[in-house]
């Protein structure tokens, strides 16, 4: 008796790719928007602890201040450099801004202010969607 062709006929090989194709077009969004959530966790961990800071140097000097390194960070980036910080000083309070270096056009940058109202400058969320 003859032994069989083994092996994968074009047929079969051509409906893996395809399933593979399904699955990578589904799973491409939902790794892309869990890496961006995991960079504004980022953001907003900087602009709570910057918050703190500004409250303790005020609690100090009876002031805010809008130098970085008086503040105790050595320079205005995240520590991954995906967000730049900015601080605003404006009657008599202070507005905090994560600038982001990353394409996150559905949020954008980050805001906080003294007052604890956070904000962002996107278009496609909600601010409890940006700030989870």
């Amino acid at each position: 008796m003859k032994d069989a062709n083994k092996g994968f006929t074009l047929i079969e090989l051509m409906v893996v790719v395809t399933i593979i194709g399904i699955l990578a077009a589904i799973a491409y969004p939902s790794y892309i928007e869990y890496i961006q959530r995991a960079y504004r966790a980022e953001g907003q961990a900087l602009l709570t602890d910057l918050a703190a800071r500004q409250e303790r140097y005020y609690a100090q000097n009876n002031a805010y201040i809008d130098d970085i390194t008086q503040l105790g960070l050595s320079d205005a980036n995240s520590a991954t450099h995906k967000y730049a910080i900015h601080i605003v000083l404006e009657d008599g309070s202070y507005t905090l801004t994560a600038q982001q270096q990353f394409n996150d056009s559905q949020c954008g940058n980050l805001t906080l202010n003294g007052l604890g109202v956070k904000g962002y400058t996107g278009t496609d969320k909600m601010i409890e969607k940006c700030w989870r």
